[in-house]
C-alpha cells in the first residue's frame, strides 16, 4: 500500500511527467517548424532555441534532463531525432499555416 498526499500524486510520479522521448521529439519538432531546414542548420536552430529558453522555458540543462543533449558524444541520437521529425513532417499532407494553395489550370491553346 502506498500513501499519497491529500493533494494528489507524489511529485515526480511517472503519471505526472511526460515521457522524455516525447519531450525530445516535441522540442525537435518545435525547432523544425520554426525553420524548416535540415542538419546541420537545424542543430543551429535547436541550439539558439535552447540558449534563449524559447521552448517551454527550457534551457540546455532542462533539455538534457529530457534527453536532448548537445554534447558531441550524444549527437548521433540528436541526428536520429531530427531525421525522424523531418521524415514525419514530410509525410504530413496538411498545408502549413500561412502557406498559399496553388491550383493549376489547364493550359489554353
Amino acid at each position: 500500500m502506498s500513501i499519497q498526499p491529500a493533494s494528489g500524486p507524489v511529485v515526480g510520479d511517472p503519471v505526472d511527467a511526460p515521457d522524455q522521448a516525447d519531450v525530445a521529439l516535441e522540442f525537435v519538432r518545435f525547432c523544425y517548424r520554426r525553420r524548416r531546414v535540415s542538419w546541420p542548420a537545424l542543430y543551429d536552430e535547436m541550439s539558439a532555441v535552447a540558449a534563449r529558453c524559447t521552448f517551454r522555458g527550457m534551457g540546455y540543462g532542462d533539455l538534457a534532463e529530457h534527453g536532448v543533449s548537445f554534447c558531441l558524444g550524444d549527437l548521433p541520437r540528436l541526428v536520429a531525432l531530427t531525421e525522424r521529425v523531418i521524415n514525419e513532417e514530410a509525410t504530413t499532407t496538411e498545408p502549413r499555416p500561412g502557406m498559399a494553395t496553388l491550383s493549376l489550370a489547364p493550359a489554353s491553346t
